[in-house]
């Protein structure tokens, strides 16, 4: 069964973004992209929120064909361009989105019908919506944290209503020159 995977930046204090969404704060510096680039490039699913689902398609499409494109964004824009999107939304209609499958309704048996498939991981990103509602039907298999060095005090939590304990298993720990802390856990079930 394929593994559903949250990727997700965060504050120390648990915030994935501020009170109105502000990701302003979130270091993504080279050193990261590199990690990150190598360990996307083995997934061939991503599943997205709606509205991250949009942003991404405002910009990876063509992020690398710019003249002054850098290399990640040629790289993460070729990824983008090929791999398989899921995108969780109640308001999207699946309108002939090229390479991308819309999930508005029976969210865990559309899920587990995917997770069947042949294939490899499914990379939830960023998507704080999308991944509560994946947390509350314990879909999710493991989070690869970047917990960043800030304290937000408020905003939008990673984890919110959850109403079950979730054990997890630490598989990495990594720091960054920039103060990020990778934490890479998988789910104990």
């Amino acid at each position: 069964m394929r593994r559903i995977i949250s990727f997700m930046h965060l504050s120390l204090d648990g915030f994935v973004a501020g009170p109105n969404g502000e990701m302003n704060w979130i270091k993504a510096e080279q050193e990261i992209f590199d990690y990150v680039g190598k360990r996307i490039s083995e997934g061939d699913t991503a599943l997205y929120g709606r509205v991250t689902y949009q942003m991404m398609e405002n910009y990876w499409p063509t992020a690398g064909n710019k003249p002054n494109a850098t290399r990640h964004e040629i790289e993460h824009s070729k990824w983008y361009g090929k791999v398989h999107k899921i995108v969780l939304s109640k308001t999207m209609k699946n309108a002939d989105l090229p390479n991308t499958t819309i999930i508005s309704d029976n969210l865990s048996e559309r899920i587990q019908e995917i997770r069947q498939q042949e294939g490899k991981e499914i990379l939830l990103f960023g998507s704080p919506t999308a991944t509560h509602s994946l947390m509350q039907q314990d879909l999710i298999d493991g989070y690869w944290l970047f917990v960043n060095p800030i304290i937000l005090g408020q905003g939008i939590p990673l984890f919110a209503g959850i109403k079950n304990t979730t054990k997890l298993q630490r598989v990495s720990t990594r720091p960054f020159d920039c103060g990020v802390t990778e934490l890479n856990y998988t789910v104990d079930r």
